[in-house]
């Protein structure tokens, strides 16, 4: 019968706890989250500045909605452009000292789209091997040649940009890996770059407005400006706490983009009102360093509380802080077992990560006070010690 691949590879996947369904959440996202009528302590949100709730957000939304209504009514380059959108790329560009902006729905959108409108079939596309899906995926459905290196491994890049001396490469690296919490060399991909004349691409969902000067991101953490970086991506879908995305770089760039990129070209534009919150959450990002602050004292909080009871975690110092258990089963029953105790863990597991590195991804935000990162900790302790 057709397609009956589907309900093999679906078995396969339950067979290997590898299955995969959505769970409905009932509240607004925040320190807790509730599913099926019952109260978690939420350690797996990526709203690391506690925004995406913020009363002054949600009026932001409101006065969007009630200013420029709510669907933007076409693509960017028919109607849906929107003044509320051409404020927001100008506070970008003012806020991270960017050249240009293109703004997207989302960031797989994003990265998608900026991999297949620069790269053919003579281009060569050199990736950190835990790069994201978005990227990796936009790689392989392209004509370059597209190489892996080892995670951060700047030998390893020079060897494979040495023995292909291809005039026309791109280099892309995450600037805070959303698996592992580690942040990428961006001084030696920078070196790197520029030595073999290939272009860099930083995508930053993971580091904006949490690292850097003034939430800049990983670019400026790392002692560089983000207009230094040929490509810059970021979204706001992580510490800006609400949706979307933007891909940066010169005029020129941005000009070939709204003129020859396909996704960009034929989506229709953020709605308004989302433009307008996200200028609003863009200003606290920028503004309230408390929010930054308090979300680092809860990560070196984390961090030394794990070592004190013996948890061994990965050398991160962001607010992903995975705890790597190997089996993908095992992972499955220590986070049952957290949930059970009232903490929401999500365990991560192949392919979103390598075989064997199935994890808890621990997630911290500004929204959690001392108490539950030391309840939290005291859980992991005993349900380590049982196993």
């Amino acid at each position: 019968m057709a397609f009956d691949f589907i309900s093999t590879q679906l078995q396969q996947r339950k067979d290997e706890k590898l299955y995969r369904h959505s769970l409905i959440t009932e509240n607004k996202q925040g320190r807790y989250i509730r599913v099926a009528g019952k109260e978690y302590l939420n350690f797996s949100s990526n709203d690391y500045l506690g925004l995406a709730s913020d009363p002054a957000l949600i009026n932001a939304w409101k006065t969007g909605a009630e200013r420029y209504g709510v669907g933007s009514g076409g693509s960017y380059l028919v109607t849906g452009f929107n003044q509320a959108h051409h404020d927001l790329s100008e506070q970008l560009k003012s806020w991270l000292g960017l050249e240009a902006v293109a703004l997207f729905s989302s960031g797989y959108s994003a990265n998608q789209a900026v991999i297949k409108l620069l790269v053919d079939k003579n281009s060569l596309l050199l990736q950190d091997k835990l790069n994201h899906a978005s990227l990796m995926e936009a790689g392989n459905l392209s004509p370059a040649k597209m190489l892996r290196f080892k995670h951060n491994d700047m030998w390893h890049l020079e060897s494979l940009l040495q023995k292909q001396q291809n005039p026309n490469s791109l280099i892309i690296s995450e600037g805070v890996f959303s698996m592992d919490g580690d942040t990428a060399p961006i001084s030696d991909l920078s070196i790197k770059s520029k030595q073999h004349d290939s272009w860099l691409m930083i995508d930053d969902a993971h580091g904006l407005g949490v690292l850097g000067e003034n939430g800049k991101g990983s670019v400026v953490d790392a002692g560089f400006k983000n207009v230094d970086m040929q490509i810059y991506m970021a979204t706001f879908g992580k510490a800006l706490g609400i949706s979307g995305a933007f891909i940066s770089g010169s005029q020129q760039l941005i000009d070939y983009l709204s003129n020859f990129s396909k996704p960009y070209i034929y989506t229709t534009g953020l709605p308004p009102a989302m433009a307008f919150a996200i200028s609003c959450t863009a200003k606290m990002a920028e503004t309230e360093q408390w929010r930054r602050d308090k979300l680092f004292d809860s990560i070196r909080l984390f961090k030394y509380l794990a070592v004190q009871q013996g948890i061994l975690l990965t050398d991160s110092n962001t607010a992903i802080q995975p705890l790597i258990i190997g089996q993908s089963d095992k992972a499955l029953v220590l986070a049952q077992k957290l949930k059970a105790l009232g903490f929401w863990v999500t365990a991560i597991r192949p392919p979103t990560v390598p075989k064997n590195t199935a994890r808890l991804r621990i997630t911290l935000t500004t929204n959690h006070e001392p108490q539950d990162i030391k309840a939290l900790i005291t859980a992991i302790s005993t349900i380590l010690s049982e196993c």
